[in-house]
């Protein structure tokens, strides 16, 4: 292969994605911390789930909530749509301000997916991270060295299959590629409201390890935690009911096992910053290099000229 092309393409595709880059792997190191801080959260004692329901009912009586979440370390319930603040399950008021990490991984969550409101934008980024990998890898192994260029390459190599295996679940994702076999269980039941499905998931498993219920993907889902992974039901009147695994979003969320997969995903993360700020810093300083060359070569030019 020809090596001075190819490290040519790789530093132009690292220059022309370098902002929404930063911008997705920063986001994503945030992320990289919520499964540990919901698995956190399911600590605290059991929830009643009448309680729930008479709160949903109070707070959204015209039904436009779209889900909930629960914590259960806090005691707190938030409505998804209804324009409500945190609620408080002891005192059934509004929480009193605290904890600003939801609202963090919330804003992060968005970002991460849909970058300046653009899905296309952070799509196209990942193809170009993947797009460096490759090419990282067509210029062969590396000599490493205790330089900024050797702490690039050996941080690229070393860190390998975490580093592209992030992206290419986050592809995965964006195509819509689960790798399930079949139809997904369940699914021939009719919706159910809000209410009804907290009262359903709570009748099978403790509303305190319960992330989330509400609509999503044309269906009502539960969100549960099962022996450290974020399994997700399917609700409806047909029951309570799991759905297949889908292997690339739990690998990349890091919800297969909150407390293995997720420092990994930190590390994968910290890897990946890494390797866009040496990558940038290598560049400028080859510009910064060329023109100090020059100016060094013209006296000794001038000097020959005039002998």
């Amino acid at each position: 292969m020809n090596k001075p092309l190819l490290l040519t393409l790789h530093r132009w595709i690292t220059l022309v994605f370098a902002l929404p880059l930063l911008a997705i792997i920063a986001t994503g190191l945030i992320l990289s911390f919520e499964p540990l801080v919901q698995v956190s959260g399911i600590s605290g004692p059991a929830i009643d789930a009448g309680r729930i329901v008479e709160l949903v009912k109070r707070y959204d009586p015209d039904s436009k909530a779209r889900g909930l979440s629960v914590n259960a370390a806090s005691q707190r319930m938030t409505l998804h749509g209804a324009g409500t603040s945190a609620i408080d399950l002891a005192t059934g008021e509004p929480a009193a301000a605290g904890s600003s990490l939801p609202d963090l991984f919330l804003w992060a969550r968005v970002t991460h997916e849909r970058l300046l409101g653009q899905a296309w934008l952070v799509t196209s980024s990942t193809i170009a991270m993947v797009s460096l990998m490759v090419l990282g890898l067509l210029m062969g192994l590396p000599r490493l060295r205790n330089s900024l260029s050797g702490w690039h390459k050996g941080t690229a190599w070393f860190a390998l299959p975490l580093i592209l295996l992030s992206p290419l679940t986050g592809l995965c994702m964006a195509f819509g590629l689960t790798f399930q076999s079949g139809a997904a269980p369940g699914g021939g039941g009719r919706p159910v409201a809000l209410p009804d499905a907290v009262r359903m998931v709570a009748d099978s498993h403790e509303l305190s390890h319960v992330i989330s219920i509400g609509a999503r993907g044309g269906r009502m889902m539960a969100r549960i935690y099962e022996d450290g992974e974020l399994r997700a039901y399917a609700v409806n009147s047909s029951g309570v009911t799991p759905l297949p695994r889908n292997w690339p979003r739990l690998i990349h969320e890091g919800n297969w096992s909150a407390l293995i997969a997720s420092p990994l995903n930190v590390v994968t993360s910290i890897a990946l910053l890494t390797l866009l700020s040496t990558g940038l810093l290598i560049w400028a300083r080859r510009k910064l290099r060329k023109p100090r060359a020059r100016s060094n070569k013209q006296p000794g030019a001038t000097v020959a000229k005039a002998a």
